[in-house]
């Protein structure tokens, strides 16, 4: 028979609030200023870093097999209580990157582009990284003094390795829905509440609680108001996936619901702007142009589900909008699609071509969605350098851009991902010191990498 591994004791869950987590002068620890023993100085620092690895590097090679069960186990405990109380520790590095504004002295826009640059992780974990600090990090007052975290029972939790950052991040997210005239003690009192049961409890279990600490609070709805509104709503258009689909998601307050209803009803109805249809009507299903009967006929017709009509109706409306011109010019350019691909897919019919706002769409997609464009040609040499384009005055013209934006694609400051859409046109060799506005003297620079090479604009 197997060994019987002993369960470790839980913590019961605690309903009041707990004590706050204090730390002692004899523990000659401050948790603000990350200050240990024999590591006052940068060079302690740093060594207590190269041990940690090296403790690391020899648990790596140690023969782990020789372990009991029970070991095993208390192995696991032990590494992952570590593991969350490093978070801690990167907490307050990240805050002393933002307070110094190192990013200023590397040339990039933000703390996380930093932390992209230096530590090769996505911009979602920097910004993660980023956001977690600011909950849960000792920042300094303008005086120098330290200033306790926002939110200050998680961050114990994570100093003492018993909550982990996803913990900290659904304790967070449960706060920010707390409506805006919760006073100041139930909100503490919440968060430390939340925080002692991450303590024991999984992060599905602090998710569940915190759905009945806001049933609690408001049971009716009544507390939310409209500051609350103001604060959640947002809109979300996630990066493309590997099958090229978007994720999109939101919170709508009352106004733009009452509106986006209004277009699901004449744009969404069934039978309307199917794509998988060619005799679909398009448009708005009231409009002069739509005839009835065939109208009723792609509704018979009409297979979809409601979520997919909806899709469809926003893209029809989309489309609309920019199809129309009422969106009127952008950066010097016709606020439209513009999309750039090679003479080969457009001659093969495939492949995938690229958007000035860094999409990509299938070449197929691509040409039905150009039937109705002014097609542009822009010649590249070997090198896929664009042929000369010169022009006498500072500001580049239409040419020049969409030449641009088929080279380039984007910034070209390295390590920047900024789209075409979002960039200025920048002279190489500025126009003040002789520079002209030639295709060879121009790059794309997005309005952060541009702000740290020029104060003028292309």
């Amino acid at each position: 028979m197997g060994q019987v591994v002993p369960r470790r004791r839980r913590r019961p869950v605690c309903l009041h609030p707990p004590e706050p987590h204090r730390v002692t002068d004899e523990q000659n620890l401050s948790v603000g200023d990350a200050i240990l023993p024999g590591m006052h100085s940068e060079g302690g620092v740093l060594e207590q870093i190269a041990s940690l690895r090296d403790a690391v590097a020899a648990l790596s090679a140690a023969d782990l097999t020789a372990l009991s069960d029970t070991a095993v186990l208390d192995a696991l405990r032990d590494l992952e209580a570590t593991r969350r109380m490093l978070a801690g520790v990167d907490h307050t590095l990240v805050v002393q990157l933002t307070e110094r504004k190192l990013h200023t002295q590397h040339g990039v826009r933000s703390p996380q582009r930093l932390l992209v640059d230096i530590l090769r992780v996505s911009r979602r974990d920097a910004a993660e990284r980023v956001q977690a600090a600011r909950l849960l990090g000792h920042w300094h007052r303008p005086d120098g003094s330290t200033a306790p975290p926002k939110h200050p029972a998680t961050a114990a939790a994570v100093a003492d390795g018993e909550a982990s950052a996803e913990h900290a991040r659904v304790v967070s997210k449960i706060l920010h829905k707390l409506p805006e005239s919760v006073s100041d003690e139930k909100r503490t009192e919440a968060e430390q509440t939340l925080a002692e049961l991450a303590r024991t409890a999984t992060p599905e279990d602090i998710l569940n609680a915190g759905h009945h600490l806001l049933a609690h609070l408001d049971p009716d709805g009544s507390l939310t108001d409209e500051r609350d509104r103001r604060r959640r709503r947002s809109v979300y258009l996630r990066g493309q996936g590997a099958d090229l689909m978007s994720r999109f998601s939101g919170e709508l307050d009352p106004t733009a619901r009452a509106m986006f209803d209004v277009i699901l009803a004449k744009w969404a109805r069934p039978g309307m702007n199917n794509p998988a249809d060619p005799d679909s009507p398009t448009g708005d299903c009231d409009a002069p142009s739509v005839n009835r009967d065939a109208l009723v006929a792609a509704a018979a017709r009409d297979t979809r589900t409601a979520a997919q009509r909806n899709h469809d109706a926003f893209a029809a409306m989309c489309r609309f909008v920019v199809e129309t011109g009422v969106l009127g010019r952008h950066r010097g350019l016709p606020a439209t699609v513009i999309i750039t691909m090679s003479l080969d897919q457009l001659e093969k019919a495939a492949g995938v071509a690229t958007t000035a706002t860094g999409g990509t769409l299938p070449i197929k997609d691509a040409l039905a969605l150009a039937e109705h464009a002014h097609p542009v040609l822009a010649l590249f040499d070997h090198t896929g350098k664009p042929l000369h384009l010169g022009r006498g005055k500072r500001l580049a013209n239409v040419d020049q851009r969409f030449a641009l934006i088929a080279w380039q694609r984007g910034c070209t400051r390295p390590g920047c991902s900024t789209p075409a859409a979002h960039c200025a046109v920048h002279h190489q060799t500025e126009w003040e010191r002789g520079g002209g506005t030639d295709i060879e003297n121009l790059s794309l620079a997005c309005d952060a990498c541009h702000a740290l090479v020029t104060n003028t604009d292309a």
